[in-house]
């Protein structure tokens, strides 16, 4: 057996043991070992998608494990990644869950016994190759991280909404999924990956199209896209940090999965217009992800918004080699899917690490509101450090893991210019102009996230009680800044492997990347990256900058009295800026997208109309596509729900009339069809 099939069986193993030891063994030892071996089983879904990178193939018929479909598993170099990318965020959420699940309250055994299952899943779904089998594993993966999400419900009411939120919308995208792949298999005769792939230039254009909408719909709701984004920012924040960590840094990744595999691979790539609309939709999503994120209080939902933020420039990435290949330009193509897919891994380190250190912060203070934190980097001083080592990541700026793929990004958009047509001149200059957008906007976002939360005055009791994390957690996060800087400083090491997922999607021509581990080379371009020698400089002119300071602190100051502070006394927490009063002048920015609400309470004295009491003033930015979109039609929804109440009336001679006009119904339809 292969390296691929050995590790996915070691995989499925350490599952079975992990769920076992989350059913059967007592509460006190629960989180140790089925948090080892989820780690294992992390580790092992490493190795197995390292060796498809490397370039093996593997597949495999299990006829008898799913009734009349069977199970086939196909593992190339595109799962490959995918697969590394899960097997990294289990292996180290995992060592994480052993100290947050102890702390938390989280070692009950439905929780200990799903989490397993459910790391599973993110493992294996990339490696389905029947359409069968990939909807199967789909749904237990949406169906375990539905439990883990509303796995603390008892001791929060928001969690059993969220809970409600993430099940309606994820339950749409299976149908809309479910429709559009058997339609697929239905159209070419046969429900493989090979079959799909061979049969899909006899499909009808109009068919082809219907396809790739539906199940783009699907997979565009799973990585949270807008307008099909509003279960993230309800369900990430409620769901524990650990679970949220998994979700936000290996689930969502699966939905941009399904479009590279369904439009360029299965499908074949199709017409211009497809890319167009998953351009476009990568575009909003990162910028209203980000405006979103910029705004919020609360920490866990504004990484949430920023998980929609770095999707969407993903999606600008596949869009953008889809219009490529449809153009013709395989070589523009593979390197703008190289720098999306490049994106995927480092948006998943740099955000399991942010959603792990706010788990950190959550148990120690239980808290997860901006305006009520402060004074973290002194009470712990190590979660600090990583939160900032994982915002230099999602700010995009060096030596950060994230400006690489982004500079990757904007470079095969800059190039494609060259591309005829006038849709891509009017498209390719927007999308640069996204990314810069969401790049200034995400600096603004970190530095209020870091500065309000880290760094200002503690602001409750909590936080100013606050102490540092336990080892296990510390080692977790230590792990995860270990692989962003990994990824800032040699990402070249990948240039291998992304060229062999490129090509397994179906567009890859000659290997858009080279240069070894140092260097970042463009093969279409002459142009070129060193990331490790812009590190080195930037380091080298902080130093000097503190050796400054410090031969300027230490001349001889002037003493004189004590300033007067009209009679202020020393500054406190209230002096100082919070997470809101941060973010207003973005607000009045964007005034017109954010449609801000704002209500002023005037409490007068009782005995007199014109002297007041008390005046409450407060302002909120609410989601305005939930709030436009989802409120008017979940209103009518209700409103017909109660109106067919009516039609039970307890009458047995009614319900009967119902059946029988149901049957005349269903035969005048099957005489017309006949």
């Amino acid at each position: 057996m292969s390296v691929v099939g050995l590790a996915l069986a070691a995989a499925s193993g350490a599952a079975g043991l992990a769920v076992a030891a989350g059913t059967w063994l007592p509460q006190r030892a629960r989180p140790a070992v089925v948090g080892g071996c989820t780690a294992g089983l992390g580790a092992t879904g490493l190795v197995a998608g390292a060796a498809a990178l490397q370039g093996e193939r593997w597949s495999a018929d299990l006829p008898d494990l799913l009734p009349l479909a069977g199970v086939h598993l196909a593992v190339d170099a595109l799962s490959g990644l995918f697969m590394a990318v899960a097997g990294a965020v289990v292996l180290a959420v995992a060592v994480y869950g052993i100290g947050y699940a102890t702390g938390h309250g989280l070692s009950s055994r439905a929780v200990q016994a799903v989490l397993p299952v459910f790391a599973l899943t993110l493992i294996l779904v990339p490696a389905a190759g029947s359409l069968s089998t990939f909807l199967v594993l789909w749904e237990l993966m949406a169906l375990t991280s539905l439990v883990l999400v509303v796995a603390e419900h008892r001791e929060r009411p928001s969690v059993r909404e969220a809970g409600l939120w993430y099940a309606v919308m994820t339950h749409m995208g299976l149908v809309l999924l479910l429709v559009g792949l058997m339609w697929f298999a239905a159209g070419v005769g046969g429900e493989t990956f090979a079959a799909l792939r061979a049969g899909a230039g006899s499909m009808s254009p109009g068919a082809r199209d219907a396809v790739f909408v539906l199940a783009g719909l699907a997979f565009a709701s799973k990585a949270g896209m807008v307008p099909l984004h509003a279960w993230l920012p309800r369900a990430h924040p409620e769901a524990p940090s650990h679970v949220s960590a998994l979700m936000s840094a290996a689930m969502v990744n699966l939905g941009v999965y399904g479009i590279v595999r369904v439009g360029l691979d299965l499908l074949g790539g199709g017409p211009r217009w497809w890319w167009w609309l998953v351009l476009a939709t990568g575009a909003v999503s990162a910028v209203y992800g980000i405006l979103q994120a910029a705004m919020a209080s609360d920490l866990k939902r504004l990484l949430a918004y920023s998980t929609s933020e770095n999707l969407g420039l993903v999606l600008i990435g596949v869009g953008a080699a889809g219009m490529f290949h449809a153009a013709g330009n395989r070589a523009l193509a593979s390197l703008a899917l190289a720098a999306a897919l490049l994106h995927v891994v480092n948006h998943a380190a740099f955000k399991a690490l942010l959603f792990c250190v706010a788990g950190s912060v959550l148990r120690a203070t239980g808290l997860r509101d901006l305006d009520r934190l402060g004074g973290l980097r002194a009470r712990m001083p190590v979660t600090a450090g990583l939160f900032a080592v994982a915002a230099l990541g999602a700010v995009a700026l060096p030596p950060g893991n994230g400006f690489i793929s982004e500079w990757l990004l904007l470079q095969s958009l800059i190039h494609g210019l060259s591309v005829p047509g006038v849709s891509t001149a009017i498209l390719l200059p927007l999308a640069v102009a996204t990314i810069a957008l969401s790049a200034g906007l995400a600096a603004a976002v970190f530095v209020k996230a870091l500065g309000v939360g880290f760094f200002a005055r503690p602001r409750s009791p909590q936080a100013a009680k606050a102490k540092e994390s336990p080892p296990s957690m510390l080692a977790a996060m230590g792990l995860l800044a270990v692989a962003c800087a990994a990824l800032a400083l040699v990402p070249g090491v990948l240039a291998p492997g992304l060229s062999r997922a490129t090509a397994a999607a179906g567009i890859g021509g000659e290997q858009p990347l080279s240069g070894g581990g140092l260097q970042v080379r463009i093969s279409q371009a002459s142009a070129s990256l060193w990331p490790l020698w812009i590190a080195a400089a930037l380091v080298l002119a902080l130093a000097v900058a503190a050796a400054l300071v410090r031969l300027i602190a230490r001349r001889r100051r002037r003493t004189g009295a004590k300033l007067w502070d009209c009679g202020g006394g020393a500054p406190t927490p209230r002096m100082a800026y919070t997470a809101t009063s941060f973010a207003e002048p973005l607000q009045r920015v964007f005034d017109d997208v954010l449609a801000p609400e704002q209500d002023v309470n005037v409490t007068p004295v009782r005995e007199s109309a014109y002297l007041v009491e008390r005046v409450r003033f407060q302002r909120q930015v609410p989601d305005r596509i939930e709030h436009r979109l989802y409120r008017p039609v979940l209103a009518a929804l209700t409103a017909v729900g109660a109106s067919a109440r009516r039609l039970a009336g307890g009458s047995v001679h009614l319900y009967l009339g119902y059946g029988f006009f149901a049957l005349v119904a269903v035969l005048v339809a099957l005489a017309v069809m006949q």
